[in-house]
């Protein structure tokens, strides 16, 4: 069986990209960071996420760049601050996470033999991280095959982003079509230790709103 491995993080979008990669035939490998995010009761989200699929394997790394601040994620010093609609880069961005989390799902990918890794990033609704963006994902593809094993012997990893051209709203459709229950996923970059969502930080903003263009209920349990 062909194998992926999945970076799940416990959010609705991660949740997505792994029922693809079931539905699409993959043996999933689901991979989680422990990086200092305030917001670590996804960690358990992603535990229970990763059962509910029947992951093959579910890996939570212990990361210290929350040590080097720099976000209001990992900053217990910096508020995470309600949705305002803006064109700059909020203060929720992580330096160079998606960067540290391919890279280590890059060294899983060969040491299990896969071929494929699955990153929920989206270009549309989205908060501005440059991280997020088609030409990054483009440039780092094109560093996997340069910078592995795999990739030097002529075998290609993809790093598939099948909600990178999607709305929040299209991504709802989409797991919902493939029995996705996003009642067990956490976005909230201030979710209580229950899970509670605060239903005002971007992350909470673009949920409530994907799901109102969607025409799904939303079951996240709110404070």
């Amino acid at each position: 069986m062909k194998k992926a491995v999945i970076l799940l993080s416990g959010g609705m979008d991660s949740t997505t990209c792994l029922a693809i990669a079931k539905q699409e035939g993959f043996s999933c490998y689901a991979l989680s960071f422990d990086y200092g995010q305030k917001h670590s009761v996804e960690l358990t989200a992603a535990k229970n996420i990763a059962q509910h699929f029947q992951v093959t394997q579910h890996e939570i790394v212990t990361l210290s760049i929350g040590n080097l601040s720099g976000s209001a994620l990992t900053d217990p010093d910096t508020l995470v601050p309600d949705y305002v609609e803006s064109n700059l880069i909020p203060s929720t961005y992580v330096p160079a996470r998606n960067t540290t989390f391919l890279s280590i799902a890059l060294g899983w990918v060969e040491v299990i033999g896969a071929d494929t890794i699955f990153i929920g990033v989206s270009a549309i609704d989205y908060s501005g991280y440059p991280d997020c963006r088609p030409e990054y994902i483009t440039a780092f593809q094109h560093l996997a095959n340069l910078a592995t094993k795999t990739g030097i012997a002529g075998r290609s990893i993809d790093i598939a982003t099948p909600l990178i051209y999607l709305t929040k709203a299209e991504t709802i459709r989409l797991g919902h079509q493939l029995g996705v229950d996003y009642a067990m996923t956490i976005s909230c970059y201030r979710a209580t230790q229950d899970g509670l969502a605060c239903g005002r930080c971007d992350s909470c903003t673009y949920r409530k709103k994907g799901f109102q263009e969607a025409g799904i209920v939303d079951n996240t349990q709110y404070q």
